[in-house]
């Protein structure tokens, strides 16, 4: 029996190797850190992505994003060993939520992947923020 854990924390392995916008106070390493005080916020114009890499192949079962302000959320993911071929999974519409955060919970199919990229289409204001994303899910294998 293989264990669930969350998947997206930088704990047990995962990196953000890359993210469209930079604001040293809020750098994208907080959206896996497990605290959802913590956050990365995007800065320019939409569409923001950033990519999160588990370093494994992994199973996802379950996704939970909580954000702020975000409307439009895609999430591609990719099996190969460097962050390409990503094909699309899971596009979402959020609901704004005044003065909390969105807990948008995903139950996924087909959650196979090495990388996951996160894009936001589009937003309910200039910026969104992602607090946190935890994925879970098992560890099949480690990336031959």
């Amino acid at each position: 029996m293989m264990r669930k854990v969350d998947l997206c924390l930088s704990s047990e392995g995962a990196e953000v190797i890359l993210a469209t916008s930079s604001d040293e106070k809020h750098p994208p390493e907080n959206i896996i850190d497990g605290n959802s005080e913590t956050f990365w916020t995007t800065t320019g114009m939409f569409p923001q992505e950033f990519i999160v890499c588990f370093h494994r192949h992994v199973r996802i079962e379950r996704l939970v994003v909580q954000s702020y302000f975000v409307r439009t959320l895609k999430i591609e993911k990719s099996t190969s060993k460097e962050p390409v071929d990503f094909e699309q999974w899971i596009e979402r519409d959020l609901v704004h939520t005044e003065g909390q955060l969105q807990n948008e919970e995903i139950m996924a199919h087909d959650g196979h992947a090495t990388y996951l990229r996160f894009i936001i289409t589009s937003a309910f204001d200039h910026f969104a923020s992602v607090h946190n994303i935890s994925a879970e899910g098992v560890a099949i294998s480690d990336i031959s």
